[in-house]
């Protein structure tokens, strides 16, 4: 595995951590005095934007030498930890069809990888 590739899997991992701190924030802030400036100005909110500031730009170094139309689509991979975390952490729901998506979706990532 070449420092690019290393680069964009800590690319993927750092926005997949700001993704959940973001819902950490939505989450503790359904008090009815809470509005959206409160949930803004939360920690877990602004941690998640600076985690979203950090992908974007090892996403920039890790396209120095993957091709865009390979290194967007692995992204991807992503969803289908999202949808784990958040069956596993916040309850929501995972049913076949979300199963048979996360297959495709690995599917799909997996040849991108293999053809790059």
């Amino acid at each position: 595995m070449t420092a690019a590739w290393i680069t964009l899997a800590a690319a993927i991992s750092t926005s997949l951590l700001g993704q959940v701190l973001l819902k950490f924030g939505a989450s503790h802030s359904v008090a009815a005095s809470a509005d959206f400036m409160d949930q803004l100005f939360r920690w877990q909110t602004i941690s998640g934007l600076a985690c979203y500031g950090g992908a974007a730009l090892l996403y920039i170094v890790a396209l120095r030498k993957i091709p865009m139309s390979v290194a967007l689509p692995c992204t991807a991979a992503s969803y289908v930890v999202v949808a784990l975390i958040g069956w596993a952490m916040f309850g929501e729901s995972l049913g076949a069809t979300k199963l048979a998506a996360i297959a495709l979706i690995c599917g799909g990532v997996v040849l991108l990888a293999a053809s790059a």
